[in-house]
């Protein structure tokens, strides 16, 4: 049975995997998606996946299947990699200060698994002027009317 305190009210459990769930989760994943989402890793600009895709829907972490980000929040930023101007629910996103490379950042991650999943400036478009910059491969796309990927077996969004 699942706390409710960990449920806001979107309906996504944000209780963190335990060891055992994690290592199923991260069994699944490729090279690629390791880095990025494990490693704090970057893909190539231009390169993605999900870059182009313009179909209603909502992109989900890759490693848990929370949703994170609706379409019609999708924008060209012309920086090569998906952007968004806010998340599905504020609760879905984590940010953490990153101060890797010499830089000072703000590091998106997802509330319920903490894997890596961009950055957010603060150079978007209205009505929240921020850009969610993040990662195709740290994203799977869910179509408008498809199921939601419940990997952790919560019956997320049902609640």
């Amino acid at each position: 049975m699942t706390d409710t305190a960990n449920r806001p009210a979107t309906g996504f459990d944000l209780t963190p995997p335990s060891e055992a769930e994690r290592q199923v989760l991260e069994a699944d994943l490729n090279q690629e998606e390791r880095d990025v989402l494990l490693h704090h890793g970057t893909e190539a600009p231009f390169c993605g996946g999900l870059l182009g895709e313009k179909r209603p829907g909502a992109y989900c972490c890759r490693l848990c299947g929370l949703p994170l980000f609706k379409f019609e929040t999708k924008f060209e930023s012309g920086t090569g990699w998906p952007s968004f101007y806010a998340p599905i629910n504020e609760a879905n996103v984590k940010a953490v200060e990153d101060r890797s490379y010499g830089m000072r950042r703000v590091e998106t991650r997802c509330a319920r698994c903490d894997s890596h999943q961009g950055h957010v400036f603060p150079d978007g478009p209205p009505p929240t002027g921020l850009r969610y910059c993040i990662n195709s491969v740290s994203l799977e796309f869910v179509g408008a009317g498809e199921a939601l990927r419940d990997p952790l077996k919560r019956g997320d969004g049902n609640a």
